[in-house]
C-alpha cells in the first residue's frame, strides 16, 4: 500500500501529539506548581491541556462534520504547536481545517462557518461552569506562592506593591548571582475580562467562595482555558473577511453588504487594535508639542497605510481610512487618556488586512438564509460580544 496514502494523516497526528506536548508544558508553567520530580510538575500541565485542547478540538470538528454533511473535500485538523521556553506561552497557535471543495451556497458557507464557534462556545460554558461551581480554598495559592501565607486571604494588598516586587527581585537576583540593582518600575501580567467571564464571576461562582485574584488566574487551569476559549471564540467570530465570523455575516447580509461594510468594521478593529501600540511602542500622546507630532504622524500614517493597503484598489482611499483612524486615535486619546487597546490586536490586524484579506468571496447561489439561520446568525455575534476581550491580557507598570 503506498505510504503516501498515510503521509497527511500522520503529519497530522504527529502534529496534534505534539500540540498536546507544548500545551502542557505551558500549562505546568502557567500552574507554577514545582514538585522534587520534573515528571510529577510536567503532568501538573495537563489540568490546561486537556480542557483547552479538549474545546479546541470540538471547535474544529463542529467545521469538519459539517463539512462532511454537505459532502465537501475536507481535511481533518492540522494543529500548530509553539512553545517559547522562559516566555509567556499557551503552547499552540490554534488549528485549521482545509477544505478543498468550493461552497456552493450561502447556505453551506453560514453553516460550516457557524458550527466551529458553537461548539468550541457551549463546551468553554461548560468548562467555566464546573471552574467556577468548583473553585479550590483559598489556601490553593500557597502552593504557587508560599510567600503569600503570611499575607493570608488579603495577599493582593500586600504582595502588588513595589516594596514587595523590589523585595522579590533581590531575592531572584542573589540565587543567580546577579547583582541586584532595582529597578524603576516592575511590570505585572492578569488576564482582561469580558461580559461572560464577568457573569460567572458574578452569577455562577457561590458568593461565599474565593474568587481567584486576576492577577493569579493563570494558576487555576480550568478558569485560564475557559478564558482563553472564550478570547479565542471571539477571535474567529470577528465578522471580518473569511474568519468564521465572516463567513456569518456573510451568510446574513450578502457579498454587496459584505463588501460594504467590510472596510468600516475593519477599521474599528485596526483602532482598537494599534491604540496601545500607538501608546506603548512609540510612547505616543496628543499633550506632546505639535511638532513632535507633525514629524511622528506621517510614518505612522505609511505604517496603517500598510494595513489598509489591500482595502481599496485606491491608494487615496487607503491612505484617506488611515487618516481617519488616525485622527480618531488622536482625539480619544486627548479625551480619554487612560483608554486602552491591546497591543497584541495590531499584528492580527496586520495579517488580516495584508495576507487573508477582508472581503468574503460570492458563492454561486445567494439565496437569502430561512428565518432559523438568521436568528442563529445574529446569536453568534451577540456571542462575539460577550466574548470579546478589548485587553484580553493587561500589563501594568508598577512604580515607587
Amino acid at each position: 500500500m503506498s505510504k503516501s496514502i498515510f503521509k497527511t494523516p500522520l503529519v497530522q497526528l504527529g502534529l496534534f501529539l505534539l500540540t498536546v506536548a507544548t500545551t502542557t508544558l505551558a500549562g505546568a508553567d502557567w500552574m507554577g506548581l514545582h514538585e522534587a520530580n520534573v515528571w510529577q510538575t510536567y503532568l501538573h500541565g495537563f489540568w490546561f491541556s486537556i480542557p483547552f485542547l479538549g474545546i479546541l478540538t470540538l471547535h474544529e470538528f463542529g467545521h469538519y462534520f459539517t463539512a462532511k454533511y454537505y459532502q465537501l473535500k475536507v481535511s481533518l485538523p492540522y494543529y500548530i504547536p509553539m512553545y517559547i521556553p522562559f516566555a509567556p506561552s499557551i503552547g499552540t497557535m490554534g488549528a485549521f481545517i482545509r477544505i478543498h471543495s468550493q461552497m456552493q451556497s450561502k447556505k453551506v458557507v453560514f453553516d460550516v462557518g457557524i458550527a466551529g464557534p458553537l461548539a468550541g462556545f457551549i463546551a468553554a460554558m461548560c468548562l467555566l461552569w464546573y471552574g467556577f461551581t468548583h473553585l479550590p480554598e483559598p489556601s490553593y495559592i500557597y502552593n504557587v506562592h508560599p510567600d503569600y501565607k503570611q499575607y493570608g486571604e488579603n495577599y493582593a494588598e500586600k504582595v502588588y506593591t513595589y516594596a514587595h516586587l523590589r523585595a522579590e527581585d533581590s531575592i531572584y537576583s542573589v540565587k543567580n548571582g546577579r547583582t541586584f540593582a532595582p529597578q524603576e518600575q516592575y511590570q505585572v501580567i492578569s488576564t482582561g475580562t469580558n461580559l461572560m467571564f464577568y457573569f460567572f464571576e458574578k452569577f455562577v461562582a457561590n458568593p461565599q467562595s474565593w474568587i481567584p485574584n486576576r492577577f493569579e488566574l493563570f494558576h487555576y487551569p480550568f478558569l485560564f482555558a475557559g478564558f482563553l476559549s472564550l478570547f479565542f471564540t471571539a477571535l474567529n467570530l470577528l465578522p471580518i473577511g473569511q474568519l468564521d465570523g465572516g463567513h456569518i455575516l456573510y451568510g446574513l447580509i450578502g457579498g454587496k453588504w459584505q463588501r460594504r461594510t467590510a472596510p468600516i468594521l475593519f477599521g474599528a478593529f485596526v483602532f482598537l487594535g494599534t491604540l496601545d501600540f500607538l501608546k506603548q511602542t512609540f510612547d505616543y500622546h496628543p499633550m506632546q508639542s505639535m511638532d513632535d507630532m507633525l514629524s511622528f504622524a506621517p510614518l505612522y500614517i505609511v505604517f496603517l497605510g500598510l494595513i489598509f493597503s489591500k482595502v481599496s484598489e485606491k491608494l487615496s482611499t487607503n491612505v484617506m481610512i488611515a487618516v481617519i483612524v488616525f485622527v480618531l486615535q488622536y482625539f480619544t486619546l486627548y479625551f480619554f487618556p487612560s483608554f486602552n487597546g491591546f497591543d497584541g490586536w495590531w499584528v492580527f490586524a496586520f495579517i488580516l488586512g495584508r495576507f487573508l484579506g477582508i472581503y468574503h468571496p460570492p458563492s454561486p447561489d445567494e439565496t437569502a438564509l430561512d428565518w432559523k439561520r438568521k436568528a442563529l446568525g445574529w446569536l453568534s455575534l451577540l456571542i462575539f460580544i460577550l466574548c470579546f476581550s478589548p485587553q484580553p491580557l493587561v500589563i501594568e507598570a508598577i512604580g515607587k
